[in-house]
């Protein structure tokens, strides 16, 4: 985790760096305004920059809180000793041959279509998300794996 920090940290500073450059860029250019009123800046691009720069720092602050409230333990990906082991943990429990994931799945494409293409389609798409999360809750409660 200590390499995941001096990662963000130097992305952070590029990305302000970056932002300071193109401040000094627009306003040089005197092709964006008119010529007898110089540059000005672009300020999309500033903006931008800037926030992506902060949230760089924010994530930056936050793993580095988090690796010193660890104690400084290297996690296994940060080792070059490490086993694939090591780093084995359990990651959730997943039905292999559940299909309510894909039918979840297919009615929140449908209601971001609905939400592109026509509101109509997310009338559609909220009840067959509902049932859809509903089956994905109960599936063990039910049926041949049913408690």
């Amino acid at each position: 985790m200590g390499a995941v920090w001096k990662l963000f940290l130097i992305l952070a500073i590029f990305c302000f760096l970056a932002c300071g450059a193109y401040i000094i860029w627009g306003l040089v250019d005197t092709t964006f305004g008119d010529a007898s009123e110089g540059g000005r800046w672009e300020w999309v691009g500033v903006v931008g920059l800037a926030l992506v720069g902060a949230l760089c720092s924010l994530i930056t602050f936050y793993v580095n809180r988090l690796y010193k409230a660890q104690g400084g333990q290297e996690l296994p990906e940060d080792r070059p000793d490490a086993l694939i082991d090591d780093g084995d943990a359990e990651q959730g429990f997943f039905s292999p041959w559940s299909w309510w994931p894909v039918s979840l799945g297919l009615s929140a494409a449908l209601m971001f279509t609905g939400l592109a293409v026509g509101n109509w389609l997310c009338f559609i798409a909220v009840p067959l998300a509902a049932v859809s999360v509903i089956g994905l809750i109960f599936e063990y409660q039910r049926g041949y794996f049913g408690h």
